[in-house]
């Protein structure tokens, strides 16, 4: 893994929703750069925290970005080369990283060797099964499924890489991983690696055997779903048995991979709408940013916002919303939120060593979850509280360093974590 991720705190887009060119009453017209919409928010990524942007599908697409139809051009609903061009130059210029997210399981039905095969039977070896009775990808009749046994399908995969790359971007998202063959990313990353050394790639993982998956397909991290699914489920349910079981399959990832963390994307429900009770938003975080792993953030989730995705054509459109220019207004909680994610992210890039600590839990209950995060000499204590009753914890002597309520820099030799509360404690030496 490249050693600039050892420091990588993702702020996510999703392109064509942000910049309002897809769902939109009128498709964009020629000339609009909507691209370059989203340079108007690196300051504000900067602002967060963040040290690169992950950028959601920017290839040409009928609809929804993962249908790609030209992986070498981009989305004219957003603007072409220049704006691509424009918003690498801007986000270096600010030492922002850029992630790029690759569709390489299955391509949409204008995909040029898709039409070609409908036409006259050629290019039938890019796609499994036969002209009108193609696999497709999780039943979707527009989502073409490729042939990764087919060495043409794997030389196209490398150049695409290798062409954005040499173009300025830092890495690649691989969207629907898990429903490729690890031998083909095992026969593509290095290959674009050795022209590239310096590219990250990130599987998305949703479950099974994680770190066997990322050693054969050659990943350098993988989505953290099951994670992601263990913080709102334990936190809604009051089962933090679920949070402290997922915590400890996270700990076996991190001996051989940096896991991406997350709490929202552009595929889930927001967690400001996943969770039950809107104060445990923050616990929610807490968490993520003291756990370790590759942190990334959603743009909109720091300000609180909402949005239930729905199984359905669109039903994604909720949690993909547009963006106007910055600043945005946000009411009283929303500014909570923003300078909570501020401090934990601050926090964090303070403490750089969270990416590879593991966790062990020192007070496990169904409301009540006390963990140590440590990496070698180094540690933090963690206490959260879901219950309606405070929780005392006794601790030999440790600093506040973050928390609902909490002072801080106090030194304490216990805390009382108020209902629906959390702590975050330096442990001091000879404690």
């Amino acid at each position: 893994m490249p050693s600039w991720v050892d420091h990588a705190i993702w702020w996510q887009v999703y392109p064509l929703g942000f910049a309002g060119a897809f769902p939109a009453e009128q498709p964009p017209g020629p000339g609009e750069h909507r691209l370059r919409r989203i340079t108007e928010w690196f300051d504000h990524a900067i602002a967060l925290g963040a040290s690169g942007i992950a950028l959601g599908p920017i290839f040409a697409s009928r609809t929804h970005g993962y249908d790609t139809t030209d992986h070498y051009r981009i989305d004219p609903r957003l603007g072409d080369d220049d704006d691509f061009d424009y918003l690498l130059s801007e986000a270096h210029r600010r030492g922002l990283r850029v992630l790029l997210d690759g569709v390489f399981n299955h391509v949409g039905v204008d995909f040029p060797r898709y039409r070609e095969v409908l036409q006259d039977g050629a290019s039938a070896g890019w796609f499994h099964g036969r002209p009108g009775h193609f696999h497709v990808f999780e039943g979707h009749g527009d989502l073409i499924t490729l042939n990764h046994d087919n060495p043409e399908v794997a030389d196209y995969t490398v150049d695409v890489m290798r062409y954005w790359l040499r173009r300025g971007a830092d890495g690649w998202r691989l969207d629907a991983a898990y429903a490729v063959s690890p031998r083909f990313w095992a026969g593509v990353l290095p290959r674009v690696r050795e022209t590239h050394p310096d590219a990250w790639f990130l599987g998305e993982l949703i479950h099974g055997d994680y770190a066997a998956m990322v050693a054969e397909a050659r990943f350098d991290s993988a989505t953290q779903y099951e994670l992601w699914k263990a913080i709102w489920s334990s936190l809604n349910d009051g089962n933090f048995y679920e949070l402290d079981w997922a915590l400890q399959r996270h700990n076996t990832f991190l001996a051989s991979f940096a896991p991406l963390t997350f709490i929202g994307n552009h595929d889930v429900t927001r967690i400001a709408s996943q969770l039950e009770n809107p104060e445990h938003v923050a616990l929610a975080l807490a968490i993520q940013m003291t756990v370790g792993g590759i942190p990334s953030v959603y743009a909109g989730d720091e300000f609180g916002y909402q949005g239930v995705k729905e199984e359905r054509f669109g039903g994604d459109d909720a949690v993909r919303p547009k963006f106007g220019s910055p600043p945005v207004p946000v009411d009283e909680r929303g500014a909570r939120l923003w300078s909570l994610h501020q401090y934990l992210i601050g926090l964090r890039r303070r403490h750089p060593w969270l990416r590879a600590a593991s966790t062990t839990a020192l007070r496990l209950e169904n409301r009540h979850y006390v963990y140590q995060t440590r990496c070698g000499d180094d540690a933090l204590i963690v206490a959260l509280n879901i219950d309606d009753m405070p929780l005392q914890v006794d601790i030999s002597r440790a600093e506040v360093i973050a928390g609902s309520g909490a002072p801080a820099q106090e030194v304490v030799d216990a805390v009382v974590v108020e209902p629906h509360g959390w702590r975050i404690l330096r442990p001091l030496e000879g404690a």
